[in-house]
């Protein structure tokens, strides 16, 4: 899986290998990642929720989009929370490599190429993203695309039975 990273919008054709791969990797995601029905892990569960996103992105609130290495699916960069007016302009990023593809550079990629897709494509100023304090290969991930941390949200998102403090990141694009 070593090799060109790309992304593109995602796909109904995706739902099978999104599944695959959140399947595979439960365990290496539960530390990270809400809890989830067993319907998500499934082409189906995965089917709905795509076409969810894909609803966002007609409505221009979100760009959800997969990581290819070459032609194949390793993961999902996302901006969501999409503010376009004319005041605001800002969109989150979020994403995630399936745990065979990680330390290979794909994540750094895609996040550069999803704060492209934001500057060029969508117009936004502001490029925001959140962490957990433990989560430091996903902090580096940041640091090497220009965020900067700039505060904590406490007890923001609950996970593995408790609530979890989340390290807040921003970049002011076009810099």
């Amino acid at each position: 899986m070593r090799g060109s990273t790309n992304i593109r919008l995602i796909e109904p054709t995706d739902a099978a290998p999104i599944a695959a791969l959140r399947t595979r990797d439960f365990e290496a995601f539960r530390p990270w990642d809400p809890a989830q029905p067993a319907a998500f892990f499934t082409p189906e569960g995965q089917a709905e929720r795509i076409e969810r996103l894909l609803a966002g992105h007609r409505a221009g609130t979100a760009w959800p989009g997969v990581v290819l290495a070459g032609d194949q699916v390793i993961g999902q960069v996302t901006v969501g929370g999409i503010l376009p007016q004319p005041h605001l302009r800002r969109g989150s990023v979020g994403y995630w490599i399936a745990s065979a593809a990680q330390n290979q550079g794909h994540a750094g990629r895609a996040v550069g190429l999803a704060l492209r897709v934001m500057t060029d494509e969508l117009g936004l100023h502001r490029a925001e993203a959140s962490t957990q304090l433990e989560n430091l290969p996903s902090q580096r991930v940041l640091r090497r695309n220009g965020f900067s941390p700039y505060g904590v949200a406490h007890s923001s998102i609950f996970l593995d039975g408790s609530w979890r403090d989340g390290l807040l990141w921003e970049r002011i694009l076009g810099d």
